[in-house]
């Protein structure tokens, strides 16, 4: 399909180059410039000169961006370009009414919407094996399945637009409790004596393993966090998750606690890290002194 990409941070890097790999990307547009010019080096598709020319060039934008005020003004700039039959697939996380909204704004020019946020990290967007919740239209979700075939393993239309990132902040409580529970684990480890890469070898098979388990269990045991998913980028979503739970008129624990520590550990320097850099605060608990 004649797509065009915007947002090639740390995951749109990748599934762009993934969509060029199944002949997909034809456009590039990129608030930093230098990149889309990588991306055209390598692969030699055209960088638009803004997001409405980027429209006006394809049938299908797909966008990956950080924030909900990212992704309206980025849709701001692109709507004199959108015309009859475009659809703008966002596979940013922001929240469930950001996402109504861009589909409002992009109705009123006959195009088309998906919020269609996505799960898998840095790794699942290299190796095309994201997960990807989608909220949408079911023929324009069935039209650009193309699409979301060359970006990961499984796309899911959950319900109509919001349902995407309605879908996404279920995730993203899962993965709060998690990685708490996963830090956690590691640090009582850790305070016994194991020998932690042996740990990880041991229950990575076991009842309580999990992806994050097997994937950032060893971040923990080598001391080092390389960014698979930043600390500042899942408290912005714990936020999101932190709104909508407020409309329901309800406090979810999970979701404060893990503010409360990605607040320490921004302050303490640590939020450009993955977040399984809460083992700092949970091996810090074993080492505090005893009164």
């Amino acid at each position: 399909m004649n797509t065009g990409f915007i947002g090639l941070g740390a995951m749109g890097a990748h599934m762009a180059r993934n969509l060029h790999r199944a002949g997909h990307l034809t456009h590039v547009w990129n608030r930093t410039r230098a990149k889309a010019e990588q991306l055209a080096a390598d692969t030699g598709v055209t960088i638009s000169d803004d997001p409405a020319a980027l429209a006006r060039a394809v049938d299908v934008i797909v966008c990956c961006v950080s924030a909900d005020a990212d992704l309206l003004s980025t849709l701001e700039a692109l709507l004199p370009g959108a015309h009859p039959g475009l659809v703008v697939i966002d596979c940013s996380t922001v929240s469930a009414v950001t996402a109504r909204e861009a589909a409002a704004m992009l109705a009123t020019r006959d195009a088309g919407f998906l919020d269609a946020p996505v799960s898998g990290g840095v790794e699942g967007a290299k190796n095309a094996a994201l997960t990807i919740m989608v909220g949408g239209d079911e023929a324009t979700f069935t039209r650009v399945m193309p699409v979301f075939s060359a970006l990961g393993k499984a796309a899911t239309r959950m319900g109509p637009v919001g349902f995407g990132q309605a879908t996404k902040a279920t995730n993203q409580i899962m993965c709060a409790g998690i990685i708490q529970a996963v830090g956690e684990a590691m640090a009582f480890a850790k305070a016994e004596g194991l020998p932690l890469a042996s740990v990880v070898e041991a229950l990575g098979q076991g009842a309580g393993s999990s992806w994050y388990f097997v994937n950032r269990a060893p971040f923990m045991v080598r001391g080092s966090y390389p960014a698979g998913f930043r600390v500042t980028l899942h408290e912005k979503d714990l936020k999101i998750c932190r709104d909508m739970a407020a409309r329901h008129e309800v406090r979810l624990p999970v979701v404060e606690h893990t503010l409360a520590d990605y607040a320490t550990l921004v302050a303490q320097g640590h939020g450009d890290e993955d977040i399984s850099t809460i083992f700092r605060l949970k091996d810090a608990l074993f080492r505090a002194p005893r009164g």
